[in-house]
């Protein structure tokens, strides 16, 4: 196999990433890493080189040379070693701070402090933060790559940090965003409604997506399959300029390395899910650390729990994006993590030749409102699918076409409050073709730009009109079940159900149905007191389904985020029953027995393969995982396609094939067990 084509990232696809510290050279043994990137079974590195610190023996002025590198060139004996194994390779380089040398030398390299100081680095003194978009990285490091390329066997460099921590506020920077829009540089924290803000946004997007043209045209220049390939780190990929993308990004890389503080581990698998939803063509690289994270606590030179470190590369990969794991410190105090990260990677190349010529599909995309930061209505949404097992994907708004909505059955808006004219007239075609839908809370009720509209953008769609916005937080809230309805069918004897804290009064059109209405708002306090004086009266939920189009379902308060802070049962089944009796027919993978598992469909020509990532655990919600628990049985069943008489099965992980049974246009398997991964592959069969 050449290494050294166009499309060499194509075969690079289980990463070994490592990060030396400045006592590593002439400490740590280059043999073990190499042996590393073997028991991994990886197919490509990303190593340290330079930038803030130069792990080889740069030329270049100013480029800090760790103290201890000597005549030692550790960067170049882990190439030759990882090249020995026909691996790929990367020269990381991070442009993040510079030391003081470099600042006295070149102070237009350093960002500034609000009051113009050169802004010292917040974790490491006598160290100092650059600006992103000044001469520092378009002339310093556009030349450390160039030295790369050219002395070295490489495949691409890769930055870290490069992007900029906040907003700069060099003299480069202030005088380039005022040249260009006119506006002094914005006031920190994040503010949508002040116009330097949106005026900063673009203009940074567009400056950082000229840096990534600029850095890859360099390395291609000198290497012409090499290319130069950023860390989205804090980024999103909605945050670059599409056109710069698609001819200057082969594949993204996602820095989230592990599960933070009470976040669930599917959002392993989330983060591929968003990438693939802005850019559904590019593949999508998941670092993963061994370390444990925790919000701003970073023990990087630790291990995490054996346990989280499988599912978080594991649930990854299942949707879809390629592992990547990365080690602080060529220096191994705790070596706990080698096995997990083995057998994960181990993983992934026992299913990697089957799911490789496939593509995730999903009937169900949840909108992505391509916003700066997390969506608890979207995490309660996420987690609701997640325990129904319904597979889904995202759709993206800085992609939201009518041909990219078409793939899809189903589209869940968590609390899309803000939604252009155009965006509503494409979910408006949807349905008019036959699509569901499923909005939560205040979806459509503010303009793109955050203009208050006076009712939903999609009232006509959803059959519901706004009469009374936002009321809340409200305590001791109810839902009553008002009549028959498939949304409102399992809840047992129950005539109500909990609430929400934030409601809408709306009014439901007369071709609306009403599942469940607010039950008026009675006291929590005195216990004597706490009794409904009226009947239910303003809808809850309301669903509508016109001839020949698809199902709506509107939900009147912040369903998502209360799930999602209280996780309280009914609430996901609301969602989840929302979502099933809009898809209008029988979901085509259903998954039946015990546990929480995150299940994603890849399909082929002819095959599909259903993945089945466990993670049932007594601490997946609130902590960290401590152990894999083993679950099963499970039944999965799966719609035929028109023309299949059957199928055969086989199960990847488990290495054995599988007994189908074939009833009613549906194939059922059973899996007798989980622990973390199982992926049945199924086959069609046609004709007799």
């Amino acid at each position: 196999m050449n290494l050294r084509t166009p499309d060499w990232h194509r075969t690079a696809t289980r990463w070994t990433q490592l990060t030396l510290t400045e006592s590593d050279p002439g400490r740590f043994d280059p043999a073990f890493w190499v042996d590393i990137m073997r028991r991994t079974r990886s197919n490509a590195t990303c190593i340290s080189a330079g930038g803030y610190m130069a792990f080889y023996p740069t030329r270049i002025p100013f480029h800090y040379r760790s103290r201890h590198l000597g005549d030692g060139d550790p960067f170049g004996e882990l190439v030759e070693g990882a090249r020995s194994l026909g691996m790929h390779v990367m020269a990381r380089v991070d442009p993040h701070a510079v030391h003081a040398d470099a600042l006295a030398a070149h102070p237009e390299w350093v960002d500034r402090t609000p009051d113009g100081e050169p802004r010292e680095h917040w974790a490491f003194p006598g160290t100092y933060v650059t600006c992103p978009f000044g001469p520092y990285n378009r002339e310093f490091v556009t030349e450390v790559a160039r030295e790369l390329v050219r002395e070295y066997d490489i495949d691409a460099v890769f930055a870290n940090r490069w992007q900029g921590h906040g907003v700069s506020r060099s003299e480069h920077a202030r005088r380039a965003f005022f040249d260009a829009t006119g506006h002094e540089l914005p006031v920190e924290p994040y503010d949508p409604d002040d116009p330097a803000w949106k005026a900063y946004v673009p203009w940074r997007r567009q400056q950082l997506s000229e840096l990534v043209a600029l850095w890859d045209t360099a390395v291609k220049d000198i290497r012409p399959h090499a290319r130069f390939i950023p860390n989205l780190g804090s980024l999103a990929v909605h945050e670059l300029d599409r056109d710069l993308i698609e001819r200057h990004y082969p594949f993204f890389v996602l820095d989230r390395q592990s599960r933070s503080g009470i976040e669930a581990p599917w959002a392993a698998g989330r983060n591929a899910k968003r990438s693939r939803g802005a850019f559904r063509d590019r593949p999508v690289g998941l670092i993963s650390s061994v370390g444990p994270e925790h919000h701003q606590h970073r023990w990087k030179d630790s291990v995490a729990s054996p346990a989280e470190i499988r599912m978080w590369i594991v649930d990854g990969f299942a949707h879809g994006g390629f592992p990547w794991f990365t080690k602080f410190n060529g220096m191994v105090p705790d070596d706990r993590w080698v096995e997990p990260v083995a057998d994960a990677f181990g993983l992934h190349a026992t299913v990697e030749p089957v799911l490789s010529r496939m593509r995730v599909t999903a009937d169900v995309a949840v909108y992505d409102a391509a916003g700066p930061a997390g969506d608890p209505h979207e995490d309660g949404f996420h987690q609701a699918l997640v325990e129904a097992r319904i597979p889904f994907e995202f759709v993206s708004a800085t992609r939201f076409t009518a041909e990219e909505l078409g793939r899809f059955r189903v589209l869940v808006l968590p609390n899309a409050e803000r939604m252009s004219d155009e965006a509503c007239a494409v979910v408006r075609e949807f349905v008019r073709a036959g699509g569901g839908v499923v909005a939560g809370h205040r979806t459509s009720l503010s303009t793109a730009d955050g203009g208050t509209r006076s009712d939903f953008g999609l009232a006509d769609v959803l059959g519901v009109h706004l009469e009374e916005d936002v009321r809340g937080p409200v305590k001791n809230n109810y839902i009553a079940l008002t009549g028959e309805h498939p949304v409102s069918a399992g809840f047992g004897g129950a005539g109500r159900i909990i609430g929400g804290t934030h409601l809408l009064r709306v009014a439901a059109a007369p071709d609306a149905d009403v599942p469940f209405r607010f039950v008026p708002d009675y006291p929590d306090l005195p216990m004597e007191e706490l009794y409904a004086r009226r009947a239910p009266e303003h809808p809850a939920v309301v669903t509508r389904q016109r001839p020949g189009e698809g199902r709506t379902v509107h939900v009147a308060f912040d369903i998502g985020s209360l799930f999602w802070e209280t996780l309280q049962p009914d609430h996901g089944r609301l969602m989840a029953d929302a979502v099933t009796w809009a898809l209008a027919e029988p979901p085509r993978v259903d998954v039946r027995g015990p546990g929480l598992h995150d299940v994603a469909v890849h399909e082929g020509e002819g095959e599909l393969a259903v993945c089945l990532v466990n993670l049932t655990n007594p601490m997946a919600m609130r902590g960290p995982v401590r152990e894999l628990i083993p679950v099963g049985p499970l039944a999965v069943s799966v719609a035929l396609p028109e023309g299949a008489t059957g199928a055969v099965a086989r199960l990847l992980v488990g290495g054995a094939d599988a007994e189908v049974a074939v009833a009613d246009g549906r194939v059922t398997v059973a899996v007798d067990s989980v622990e973390l991964l199982e992926v049945l592959h199924l086959a069609w069969v046609t004709g007799r």
